[in-house]
């Protein structure tokens, strides 16, 4: 799986597979014995047609949001080493799904440059005090928590009452409405 910091599962990106007919089949179940529980995979690499699996034909890129690239990519069998599955060359749906990304990012609500920079010196100021002092590091790290317990929850019921007006939350953030929703939720509760 593909991820960005920002966007984690909600936006992870994967190789997807499509079958000879075009189709996407589900994901492969595994019986791994007398117990009632199925482990399941949608990894390109067990559409191989063996234990019930159907055969991948092509590879795209794909994200847990439902986006689906359009770009194609066969899938050639004969290169894929079964040991090392990891080392097919699945760099064309990766760049779709990182294109994605981009344009997720370009339709999201910005980030000041100013504050984006302080972030940026902050996060290096903390990885030196990690290293050359981890206990004043995690004073730091205390003090930050704080500061976001309290922005965010702020700002979250900030963007409440803008959506009581119309304003869609979740394309703000990139995420869809649920797991924006979900996003607030986690701020507002935070004690």
């Amino acid at each position: 799986m593909w991820q960005t910091e920002e966007f984690g599962a909600a936006h992870a990106g994967r190789s997807g597979v499509l079958l000879a007919d075009g189709s996407e089949p589900g994901p492969v179940f595994f019986d791994a014995g007398s117990s009632a529980h199925f482990h399941q995979s949608s990894d390109w690499w067990v559409y191989t047609g063996e234990l019930g699996a159907p055969v991948a034909a092509e590879l795209r890129g794909a994200c847990s949001c439902g986006w689906r690239g359009d770009a194609r990519y066969p899938l050639d069998w004969e290169s894929v080493d079964q040991q090392a599955p990891y080392l097919y060359d699945t760099s064309g749906p990766e760049g779709d799904w990182a294109r994605h990304i981009t344009e997720v990012e370009a339709l999201a609500v910005p980030v000041p440059d100013e504050l984006a920079a302080l972030l940026d010196q902050v996060e290096r100021q903390l990885d030196k005090l990690c290293d050359n002092a981890p206990l004043a590091a995690l004073r730091a790290v205390s003090r930050l928590e704080h500061i976001v317990a309290e922005a965010g929850r702020t700002a979250a019921y900030g963007a409440e009452a803008h959506a009581e007006s119309g304003t869609q939350i979740g394309p703000g953030l990139g995420l869809s409405e649920g797991e924006a929703r979900r996003r607030l939720l986690r701020y507002t509760l935070r004690r």
